[in-house]
């Protein structure tokens, strides 16, 4: 017999075997000899009595039977070595990786086109750019096998349910080399020590079936013939012809969004948020989350995870919102280009760094930009233009969004002093508009420089964090303490660019063949959104769905 349980256990029972074979038999009423295994469905941790914290399991519990290990489900790739059609994908992130192993399963070749170097090669280059300030624009924090989310924490937990198969987008990272627990964790995790191996894994699969990698190849270009793409041009100048290129370029390909534009090839100015990083000790967050009398992390124990949080509030009609958050983790610098300044936070799979980070957002549209840039005295972007596409209809610039989070990336570069190190100050101060004196350690390796973030910041989301943090620290009792570092300036949060497609096809709707994807199109938010709209663009163009 196989009988489903929920059980409600203490922290240190709940990975022990031994333990909770003890409750299931209580449960069943059954001996515990008849119990011959189990396996977990779901976890989760319940912190919300300040007596004691719960942990909750739902479970498969196997009784005078033999114990079966969990289905996994394994997919079955085909060689398409001779396969009589392929699809070029640009970007090998998680919307191109997937559909490139979608596309394997369906017998459809994929050329993978990548910007940036392999997964094991990014690792030098983002050593240069925390160490030594250098940055290379084509391999970086966002750009490079495995896209942004490989080397910025790993985070698997989406709620976009609709747009695929949850379950066997984390099947197949376990099926790759992550830990079984992703498929039953309700905030699954796999952490930037270990995304590189799986990823090169998923490499090996795309070549070993017959697929193609191409790296260090910028596409420059599109090629198109009676408004259908037929291939792409690399800045080496290699033509590479297609029968349909999927557009999985990530949020920060403003290169890409820039020759579109040029093509005259439509394009939309889509909202994003903008703000910053907060940096608190984990030992901090924990005591709050997990109703500890002290921040001493000992009082945690070795069987909790360090606390995580997540927070939103609105602002006189405004959005600010805490975003990816990192318990355990380190701020990282995120920038594509030089002169230009962007953080971000990752985690590695223990999560047992001393601090915590997120992003704390504020929601930004056209109007926010256009009243932005009508302030400046400079030359600036036109804020609408005459669209080729819609006729003579005067309209927003499309890459009006994209000019606006650039513009805030050099103020905060310049703000800091250069070789990215990040402008700072303690909570309290930011809110009080204080430039601290001095700062607690902060893991932003670049290095941190007292300034006032006003200066760079936008006053509509200077002024809605302020407000933000205070609200914050009513609902959060502690959080609201100048022992927390805000650093300037987290602005990668989504693209500020949409690639529009048709709702039935996900063809762009001038070009036939162009299937814009992922986070970079505007279709996804994360690593798992991503990569179920690679798999969905996939199986459109393969005629599945």
């Amino acid at each position: 017999m196989q009988q489903q349980l929920t059980l409600k256990v203490k922290p240190h029972e709940a990975n022990d075997s031994s333990i909770l074979t003890d409750y299931i038999a209580r449960e069943t009423s059954k001996s515990k000899a008849s119990i011959t295994g189990f396996y977990k469905l779901k976890q989760s941790i319940d912190a919300r009595s300040p007596r004691q914290i719960w942990i909750n399991i739902t479970l498969l519990a196997f009784i005078d039977e033999p114990f079966s290990q969990r289905p996994l489900n394994a997919i079955h790739f085909k060689d398409v070595t001779n396969s009589s059609k392929s699809i070029i994908i640009v970007g090998a992130g998680p919307a191109g990786l997937f559909a490139a192993l979608q596309l394997l399963e369906l017998g459809i070749k994929p050329i993978l086109i990548e910007r940036g170097k392999d997964v094991r090669a990014r690792r030098r280059d983002l050593a240069l750019l925390n160490k030594e300030g250098i940055i290379n624009p084509e391999s970086n924090y966002c750009f490079g096998e495995g896209g942004a989310g490989t080397y910025s924490d790993g985070k698997l937990y989406t709620r976009s349910n609709k747009r695929g198969n949850i379950n066997r987008i984390l099947n197949l990272f376990v099926q790759f080399g992550a830990e079984e627990k992703i498929l039953y964790e309700a905030h699954p995790h796999i952490g930037t020590n270990k995304l590189p191996d799986i990823i090169t894994a998923m490499r090996e699969a795309i070549l070993g079936y017959g697929g193609k990698f191409l790296f260090e190849q910028k596409v420059t270009d599109f090629i198109i013939k009676d408004n259908t793409i037929v291939g792409v041009k690399t800045f080496a100048g290699i033509t590479i012809n297609a029968d349909a290129v999927i557009l999985a370029t990530g949020h920060s390909a403003r290169d890409i969004f820039e020759l579109l534009h040029h093509k005259n090839i439509l394009i939309e100015a889509k909202p994003f948020a903008l703000g910053v990083r907060i940096e608190h000790p984990q030992a901090l967050i924990d005591s709050i989350q997990y109703n500890l009398p002290t921040s001493t992390t000992l009082l945690r124990g070795e069987h909790l995870p360090p606390a995580s949080y997540s927070l939103v509030e609105q602002v006189n009609g405004r959005g600010v919102f805490s975003f990816c958050m990192c318990p355990g983790g380190i701020i990282a610098p995120a920038a594509t280009s030089a002169n230009e300044l962007v953080v971000n936070g990752w985690s590695p799979s223990k999560r047992n760094n001393p601090y915590s980070n997120s992003g704390m957002v504020v929601t930004v549209d056209e109007k926010d930009a256009v009243e932005y840039f009508k302030k400046l005295t400079v030359d600036r972007l036109p804020l609408t233009e005459t669209s080729s596409v819609n006729g003579n209809r005067s309209t927003v610039n499309p890459l009006l969004l994209l000019a606006f989070q650039q513009a805030i990336e050099q103020s905060c570069y310049t703000l800091g002093g250069g070789q990215f190190v990040a402008p700072a100050q303690r909570m309290e101060d930011f809110c009080n508009g204080k430039v601290s004196t001095n700062f607690p350690a902060c893991s932003y390796v670049p290095g941190i420089k007292a300034a006032n973030l006003g200066e760079a910041l936008p006053p509509f989301v200077h002024r809605t964090l302020q407000q933000g943090f205070k609200a914050f620290g009513k609902k959060m009792r502690g959080y609201y303490t100048n022992e927390a570092v805000v650093v300037a300036t987290e602005s990668r949060t989504s693209s500020p660019v949409r690639i529009p497609r048709d709702n039935d096809s996900l063809q762009h709707p001038q070009i036939k063949n162009l299937y814009p994807c992922g986070e970079g199109a505007g279709y996804a938010g994360g690593i798992v959104s991503a990569a179920m709209d690679g798999e969905r663009v996939a199986l459109m163009i393969a005629g599945v769905i």
